[in-house]
């Protein structure tokens, strides 16, 4: 049998398409499907790249094809299916071999899989992918975790395949065990933020100002020319100026607006809060999404509330400039924010994470990609002030001169009646971040007398003091 550098389990969608960009920069890559007419119709569909694919149709025979140390892929489908192909694999498989779980994987997941085939001798690498299909073909954005000398073997395919950013490989190596799947769960969490904004955006020029999908799509199209020059902005205006063939309509005016999610964001915003951390863009981002799911609830809102009239006179105007430089300021909120957890899980886990190379990997073929990227990994590279992207001179610059259009925003936004969470999410955490004196001194207080929790005093720094309502309570 021939022999391969690498193998792939899961010839599905991404799976497919990341065995032919390895085989398509020169490294043989042994390919096995539960279903075996899968990859012999796999095989048939290749064409010149069939040479570098090594069919199996046994996990005996994917094993008995690759080369020493062996390096399998996986890519099924999240959670109990990554188990059971784990399990499967694991007694053929000799020490030293390492298995790569380049799915949408929960982080604790992967801790516990590492741990679990460590006692066998065998090392395993939780590697997210980010791209989508055309990614996965021509070129992801890599970001794995666990085993370092298991992925000093595979590098050179890992970095081959990925995404280039001026000639640099968008793959790297963040830390033992979860590692890199978390960097993936929280880059998704900021494209849950991202998405959103910019679907705010849309939902102030349409339903405020009565524009058309195409006159927003070609706004997005500017943006994508200047400071908000991103993936997800230059795709938003594709979709708003795309017409559905089969109606004439904009495309966008056809599609049920109920947004699926597959976890990810829900896994940033739960982690955040067991870490003492809330990404509130990415928090409002994800309760969006869930209250998209519930359509005919909002229904019955708003023929229930249809005679409530907005005070739409008072609403401050705002302009396309406006929107731009909200939109700006709140995505590099959202970021701060991403990078807060990141440094949060760092500590926990002790990984040592890079937070300039998490930018550095975002740069090309993840989703997030952006111009800004390059900017924000030398921002972190020269140090952050408080540890926050938002203090960073050129980032604070920016954010000082988005903050009144923000704040516009979201005031005629609120006076329209028309929801943007997320922009009201950022300008709350900015608010919050320019106030040396904030507001849980009460909630401290409160805390002491009905729990005797102890507050801190402001003029001595003594520590687990009470008010003068603890001996009344005391003796109540």
């Amino acid at each position: 049998m021939a022999q391969a550098r690498i193998g792939l389990i899961g010839l599905g969608v991404m799976g497919a398409n990341l065995a032919l960009n390895i085989a398509e920069n020169g490294f043989p890559v042994a390919v096995y499907n539960r279903t075996g007419s899968v990859t012999d119709d796999y095989i048939a569909s290749a064409g010149d790249l069939a040479k570098n694919l090594v069919p199996t149709k046994t996990l005996e025979q994917l094993v008995a094809s690759l080369t020493k140390p062996r390096a399998i892929i996986i890519m099924v489908q999240a959670g109990g299916p990554v188990d059971s192909v784990i399990e499967g694999l694991t007694p053929l498989l000799d020490k030293g071999d390492m298995i790569i779980d380049a799915g949408n994987a929960n982080f604790h997941d992967t801790r516990r899989r590492d741990a679990a085939l460590s006692t066998s001798g065998l090392n395993f690498i939780g590697m997210g992918v980010s791209g989508g299909e055309e990614g996965a073909r021509h070129g992801p954005s890599i970001m794995a975790g666990g085993d370092k000398s298991s992925f000093e073997v595979i590098r050179d395919i890992l970095e081959a395949i990925s995404a280039k950013h001026e000639g640099a490989p968008c793959a790297d190596h963040f830390g033992p065990d979860g590692a890199g799947h978390f960097v993936k769960t929280v880059h998704n969490g900021i494209e849950y933020a991202d998405m959103q904004m910019i679907a705010e955006v849309y939902g102030l020029l349409r339903d405020g100002e009565g524009r058309s999908a195409a006159d927003i799509g070609k706004l997005f199209e500017t943006w994508d020319q200047g400071q908000l020059k991103s993936y997800l902005v230059e795709i938003s205006g594709k979709v708003l100026q795309t017409i559905d063939e089969k109606s004439g309509q904009p495309i966008v005016d056809i599609i049920v607006d109920k947004a699926g999610q597959k976890g990810t964001g829900r896994w940033t915003a739960i982690e955040a809060l067991s870490l003492g951390q809330s990404p509130s863009t990415i928090e409002a981002a994800v309760a969006a999404r869930s209250w998209s799911a519930v359509k005919d609830t909002r229904i019955a809102g708003q023929d229930l509330f249809a005679g409530l009239e907005m005070d739409t006179a008072t609403a401050p105007a705002i302009s396309d400039d406006d929107l731009e430089k909200a939109l700006l300021a709140a995505k590099i909120i959202a970021y701060d924010q991403g990078l807060n957890l990141l440094s949060a899980a760092s500590d926990e886990y002790n990984w040592d994470l890079d937070l300039a190379s998490c930018a550095e990997v975002w740069r090309e073929g993840c989703i997030i990609r952006s111009t800004m990227l390059d900017e924000m990994a030398s921002a972190v590279r020269e140090g952050l002030p408080h540890g926050n992207l938002i203090f960073a001179p050129r980032f604070a610059q920016r954010i000082i001169d988005g903050a009144s259009a923000l704040r516009r925003v979201v005031a005629s936004a609120s006076l329209q009646g028309l929801p943007v969470p997320a922009f009201a999410a950022a300008l709350a955490y900015f608010d919050t971040m320019r106030q040396g004196r904030g507001t849980t001194d009460l909630v401290q207080g409160q805390r002491d007398f009905f729990g005797a929790h102890g507050f801190v005093r402001v003029d001595t720094g003594e520590t687990d003091q009470h008010g003068p309502w603890a001996s009344d309570i005391a003796h109540s």
